[in-house]
């Protein structure tokens, strides 16, 4: 067994990996400076529960005991955690490092895209879960669902052959892992340009051994012109050409009825992108010679991932969601989810950062400006910001001051109690509430304390 330490813990991403290894018997240490600053202490409260032990991001609890030091691609060399375990000369691991080692000791799934990846992920692990298969997941979300008993988690931890994960692809890490089956949800602008990624995904799809599954509606996926064998489709637009398909979908409050190849379900998730991605979760198991019944039926007990649409709760019949919708394809997805079963929509978005806003500005104000109407309300909040050396050239200013200049409703609220009583004044019986934003997990708190201030209770 070995010793790990963790620093920047708290993300998702690393936290998820860090219970792995602590449940596989090692011993794992961490750090993370939003616990220093008394945030997300959901996550640290969940980390020390699990018996992994935490300390300041000071350096001080920095040692030649640590066998293998992991950082993500968001920590900066400046930190003195860092700093001290280049002192020591310890050997030091990026996450994706990590991530890829684990799933080469299994038979590896890993889900890509802009779009759809955590949710595809935990649909994948929650399938093979109810149907006995023992998964391991290790995801970038928390998973609604509770298995084994233990609370809700990243990290699903059935079996110990089967290995699903997440793949990101925001730092180019991607490019680490080598699956046996890949899923590609789509390829839309988010933390890189389109020409950087289009690359990417493509070696990623070329190196799985076994088969792919990519997104026939999707016409960045199909211009990647991959030329290799076992790939399924799928299609939630009806095209029959597709492996598996969707038609007739009929959304609700409730959740959504549909036809996949000719055969009713239903899915009990709001949003036509959640119809796609139960097709690519369906496809991948075909892979595994898993009927597209037994997936679906599976998936009638999917509960979603947290700040996936996730319903905070309703009063007065106002219904307040949080999601964690944070580029222009997300964020239309996650409105567009809403407008047929919501008199009007009051969506609230606090960018993640000053340079994926920067990258995605201009495709972020036409999205809204085709987006928005007089069923949506928009209102932004100023870019969240985590720490570190970064360029600030850029403001959510930027992006609301041209949607008023288009005559859109949108404003600027700086403080969140603005947000609070701006929503509390004008929503009314048979409207929504959408807090959408990445990074930030007191974003949740954000969307309870709206549906609090209208007169109801967190459910």
């Amino acid at each position: 067994m070995a010793t790990f330490f963790f620093c920047g813990i708290g993300g998702v991403g690393m936290s998820s990996i860090a219970l792995y290894l602590k449940k596989k018997g090692h011993t794992v240490l961490g750090s993370d400076r939003s616990f220093d600053q008394g945030k997300n202490q959901s996550t640290k409260i969940r980390l020390e529960q699990a018996g992994i032990v935490l300390f300041p991001q000071d350096g001080s609890s920095i040692s030649a005991y640590i066998n293998t030091f992991v950082v993500s691609s968001a920590v900066e060399d400046t930190i003195p955690d860092v700093k001290r375990a280049k002192e020591l000369g310890l050997d030091i691991k990026l996450r994706a490092q990590v991530l890829a080692e684990i799933l080469s000791e299994h038979f590896g799934i890993a889900v890509a895209g802009t779009s759809g990846k955590t949710t595809v992920t935990a649909m994948i692990g929650h399938i093979l879960y109810t149907l006995k298969k023992h998964p391991l997941m290790i995801n970038g979300g928390i998973s609604q669902n509770s298995y084994n008993g233990q609370a809700p988690s990243n990290m699903l931890m059935d079996g110990d052959e089967i290995c699903v994960i997440e793949a990101d692809e925001s730092d180019g890490s991607i490019e680490r892992y080598i699956p046996d089956l890949a899923v590609l949800t789509n390829i839309t602008l988010d933390h890189k340009t389109l020409d950087e990624t289009r690359p990417l995904f493509k070696d990623f799809l070329t190196r799985a051994r076994k088969g792919v599954v990519m997104n026939l509606d999707d016409p960045e996926s199909q211009n990647l012109e991959l030329d290799r064998p076992n790939i399924i489709t799928f299609s939630a637009k009806g095209n029959t050409v597709a492996t598996v398909y969707a038609s007739d979908i009929q959304e609700s409050l409730e959740g959504i009825h549909f036809k996949i190849n000719d055969t009713p379900v239903f899915l009990p998730m709001l949003g036509r992108h959640n119809v796609e991605n139960a097709l690519a979760a369906v496809g991948l198991c075909m892979h595994m010679d898993i009927a597209i019944e037994e997936s679906m039926k599976a998936l009638q007990s999917f509960l979603g991932t947290q700040r996936r649409m996730t319903q905070i709760g309703v009063s007065n019949n106002i219904y307040v969601f949080d999601d964690y919708a944070h580029n222009p394809a997300k964020i239309q997805a996650a409105v567009s989810a809403l407008k047929p079963l919501t008199k009007r929509i009051f969506a609230i978005y606090q960018p993640h950062g000053f340079g994926p806003l920067r990258l995605m500005k201009d495709n972020l104000i036409e999205v809204l400006g085709q987006l928005l109407d007089n069923q949506v309300e928009w209102i932004m909040l100023p870019v969240f910001y985590a720490g570190g050396t970064v360029n600030k050239d850029i403001s959510s200013a930027d992006i609301v001051t041209p949607l008023q200049q288009q005559g859109k409703r949108a404003a600027l609220l700086d403080d969140r109690r603005d947000v609070i009583e701006y929503v509390k004044k004008r929503a009314c019986p048979g409207d929504s509430v959408l807090v959408m934003g990445a990074r930030d997990s007191s974003l949740t708190d954000l969307a309870r304390d709206i549906l609090k201030a209208i007169g109801g209770s967190d459910e």
